[in-house]
């Protein structure tokens, strides 16, 4: 038998399959997806490898073929699943196989098992109190306490023997040589989760059900879909998700949910948790390594139901996966900036495929990509227009900040929101303050008019970089920074500059009373932080919440009655073809966090532009009106999806030889895209041209279609590796990039 295997050595570039000789002493042992030990290279120097595949021929001179030494006992072995997975990551996003492989591994090695001991009697009652008359005639008063014990409870656990009972081993071990008792050693899994299972009876509305109903006669039928449940703020998604997961576990399958970052873990764990108890876990970077590799290897076990986490979670090694959740699917963090740069949506439709399992996809603004797909029939659509209580949405009140600034008002925070802001306090509601700093170093304003200054070419705003020039990062055009505005002249042009400490510290000095609360990367680098700062503001220690996106995804507080909106502006203009699409999605989750409760809710969105249509549609909440607007764009300007987009960012510390190396590769692309319908832009520089005295450079290539630009990325890679000139620069590819570069 012969043993195909990936041999581990990414800094040399190595991704070829090289075939070992399987000993007899390994056979019927080693399973594809396993961690091996192999000789390597002229000097057989032991080496890591993957088994992807098993044979009984070999295809080489089997003179030469080496053999396998033996597994790596300290590696976790991978489905064949995920290594199949692996294999269409490396084909639709680049890098190599050795990067694919590391990426769908939960775990790279196992971690010190936690052990709980018991000790157990093995003797009839009278047996044992014969035993404990001999011991207290000869005196042996540690066994005595010890037998006295067991015979009042059969089993004790172990600590509790050796501390209360004060018992040493040397007793144990003794009475264990009598056949008195057996030393029992069981692994206890570390559990993250902490919470109790509480009987619930929910009360569907009628949308919901008709979307459980829509799923379940598919899943019923053995049809495997991807669904999208599009539906308002406060809609009730989530409680969708749970009835959907739990009938399917009821027919013995796993599921998967992911969300899109950590800050949401605590709320949605705990709605899962009351739900199906202690078989939820999570999985995310906060856990230790012993916590992670325990959720590996229960899921592996099939002693959970329900894996919830960030993107990583989607690889959680489950042998029946049934359906896999995509809360928020719009999110950019589920897109991968690591080589292979994978997006989940795409990643979990094709594990799905592979495994027979469903994707549910869940959002309040579904991102273009989804909306599309839908449009066209590949995806099915299941709206959920009310809210779950039927409550009214929030009323929004869109301030004009350049007529703020006309009457006198230069503060952060506008005449209608401050006056809201102190209407909550009287009533004891809170409020919750979101700072939009996406897209923040960037964009050149004018306070007075609103106008931005675009790139003629692109379509999106320059960038202000240091040394007074303003830069486009798509096509590389540049000018000189205005110092007037070239719309009305006035000198108040410029950057916007705002960060949340300063709008809290504005709060405090506007509202000494208020109880003011802070969430940002700096107030959350601890663990468990999200939570403790999620939970005070749940629990009402707080009267006013400020921070940034963070705040504004999934949470639910029924007596939150206002947001506020400080700087929309912010992601309107970055320099990304996908702004006026984050800007609206924002904009929309930050009001749909008022009046989730019975009260009325109210929100504030504070704009320079009052009459973009990212900023009109939010504000109505209209998201159809929306997509309508901005796949118009898309389709004028060639962006996904209506078109695809590849990104090959290119990075080298020598300039001289970037500037060769990226021209040779443009000059390739040109040459084997021939015949198709291809557009190439660049290579420009990127939002930051050199990093720690690196160089980069970045490629765009358009295309309908997205295979063809995998044939022109597959041309590439090969151009790459037989070109030696390309080995000291590192060379990435991004499909449809959630960010320019």
């Amino acid at each position: 038998m012969y043993a195909d295997i990936i041999v581990d050595i990414t800094h040399e570039k190595l991704d070829k399959i090289f075939q070992y000789r399987i000993p007899s002493r390994l056979e019927g042992e080693l399973a594809v997806g396993m961690e091996v030990l192999v000789p390597f290279g002229r000097g057989n120097r032991e080496t890591k490898g993957y088994v992807i595949g098993l044979s009984d021929t070999c295809g080489y001179d089997e003179a030469k073929v080496k053999e396998v030494q033996d597994i790596s006992r300290k590696g976790v072995a991978i489905e064949g699943k995920l290594v199949a997975l692996a294999a269409w990551m490396k084909e639709q996003y680049g890098g190599t196989m050795i990067q694919a492989l590391k990426t769908v591994l939960p775990i790279k090695q196992k971690e010190n098992a936690k052990v709980k001991k018991r000790i157990r009697l093995l003797l009839s009652e009278e047996e044992g109190r014969q035993k404990l008359e001999h011991y207290l005639e000869k005196n042996q008063k540690a066994r005595a306490r010890l037998m006295a014990a067991l015979l009042d409870d059969n089993i004790l656990e172990y600590e509790l023997v050796m501390k209360k009972l004060n018992i040493t081993l040397s007793v144990v071990r003794a009475l264990e040589e009598q056949g008195v008792l057996v030393l029992e050693s069981r692994q206890v899994y570390r559990n993250p989760v902490k919470g109790e299972k509480e009987e619930s009876c929910i009360t569907f509305t009628e949308e919901q059900k008709a979307a459980i109903s829509a799923f379940w006669e598919d899943y019923s039928r053995g049809k495997r879909g991807t669904y999208l449940v599009y539906g308002v703020t406060g809609s009730g998604k989530t409680e969708v998700y749970i009835e959907m997961i739990r009938r399917v576990a009821a027919q013995g399958k796993q599921a998967i949910v992911l969300i899109p970052e950590i800050a949401l873990t605590y709320q949605t764990v705990m709605r899962f948790y009351r739900n199906f108890g202690d078989r939820v876990s999570i999985m995310n970077s906060r856990l230790s390594a012993g916590e992670r590799y325990d959720q590996m290897m229960r899921a592996k076990e099939g002693k959970i139901d329900v894996m919830i986490g960030p993107r990583s979670a989607l690889f959680t090694p489950f042998p029946n996966l049934g359906l896999i959740v995509i809360d928020e699917e719009h999110e950019p963090t589920y897109k991968s900036e690591q080589v292979p740069r994978y997006h989940a949506r795409e990643t979990a439709q094709a594990r799905g495929d592979m495994e027979g399992a469903s994707l549910v996809l869940g959002s309040a603004t579904p991102s273009m990509e989804a909306m599309y797909r839908v449009r066209r029939g590949e995806y099915v659509l299941l709206e959920m227009k009310n809210r779950s209580r039927m409550q009214d949405m929030a009323k929004v009140y869109t301030v004009d900040l350049r007529e703020e600034l006309k009457e006198g008002n230069h503060s952060i925070l506008s005449r209608k929101l401050q006056e809201l802001i102190a209407d909550r306090l009287e009533k004891k509601e809170q409020t919750m303050l979101f700072l939009n700093r996406r897209g923040y170093a960037g964009f050149i304003s004018c306070r007075e008019c609103g106008h931005v200054i675009k790139c003629p070419h692109c379509d999106v705003s320059l960038s202000y970089h240091r040394g007074g020039k303003m830069v486009c990062h798509y096509c590389g055009y540049e000018e000189p920074k205005k110092q007037h505005c070239p719309e009305c002249g006035s000198r108040h042009i410029g950057e916007f500059k705002a960060g949340t400490q300063q709008v809290e510290d504005i709060v405090k000095r506007q509202f000494p009373n208020a109880r003011v609360l802070r969430m940002d990367m700096d107030t959350t680098r601890q663990k468990d932080g999200h939570e403790k700062i999620l939970s005070a503001f749940a629990d009402g220690e707080a009267d006013i919440l400020v921070g940034t996106q963070m705040i504004v995804k999934g949470h639910d507080f029924p007596n939150v009655t206002l947001a506020g909106v400080l700087a929309a502006d912010m992601s309107l203009y970055a320099d990304d073809y996908r702004a006026g699409e984050r800007t609206f999605q924002l904009l929309t989750q930050a009001v749909g966090r008022a009046g989730r409760g019975s009260k009325k809710g109210e929100a504030v969105i504070q704009t320079y532009s009052p009459d973009h249509y990212g900023i009109v549609t939010a504000a109505a909440q209209d998201y159809e009106a929306f997509y309508e607007e901005e796949i118009h764009y898309r389709e004028l300007m060639g962006y996904p999806p209506a078109e695809n987009l590849l990104a090959v960012l290119i990075s080298c510390e020598d300039e001289a030889l970037l500037e060769k190396g990226a021209g040779y590769l443009k000059e390739y692309a040109l040459r084997v895209s021939r015949g198709r319908s291809i557009e190439i832009i660049g290579p420009a520089s990127p939002g930051i041209g050199k990093v720690k005295d690196v160089y980069r450079k970045v490629l765009y290539l358009k295309a309908e279609r997205y295979d063809t630009l995998i044939r022109i990325k597959n041309y590439l890679e090969q151009y790459i590796e037989i070109n030696t000139g390309f080995r000291k620069m590192r060379i990435q590819f991004d499909f449809n990039p959630m960010n320019v570069f």
